[in-house]
């Protein structure tokens, strides 16, 4: 079973960027359709993005539409979210997930990273 661990998190002001990565181990990340989640506090985990397993195919949640992208390196194990034009309402912590069962986009798993905190504050 594959193995992952989100990095990248941190505190940025409103308006700034930040890329996640999610490293996999265990298993070639290729294998899978993989995920970002958030869940911020006192709230429940929601869905973020989503990647195909070669990357050509993705699908956002409403409200990160337009200023964050999920893209893949399957060489390097890795898959990303570059986070754009960051809001204090983005504020959580991002969790990466593997699919090993859907076709294109991702459907529930088990295999989930530690998470990352990410804060958008000034």
């Amino acid at each position: 079973q594959v193995q992952l661990v989100e990095s990248g998190g941190g505190l940025v002001q409103p308006g700034g960027s930040l890329r996640l990565s999610c490293a996999a181990s265990g298993r070639t990340v290729s294998s899978y359709v993989m995920a970002w989640f958030r869940q911020a506090p006192g709230k429940e985990r929601e869905f973020v993005a989503t990647i195909s397993r070669s990357g050509s195919s993705t699908a956002y949640a409403d409200s990160v539409k337009g200023r964050f992208t999920i893209s893949r390196d399957n060489a390097k194990n890795t898959v990303y979210l570059q986070m754009n034009g960051l809001k204090p309402e983005d504020t959580a912590v991002y969790y990466c997930t593997a699919d090993p069962s859907a076709n294109y986009y991702y459907t529930s798993s088990d295999i989930w990273g530690q998470g990352t905190q990410v804060t958008v504050s000034s």
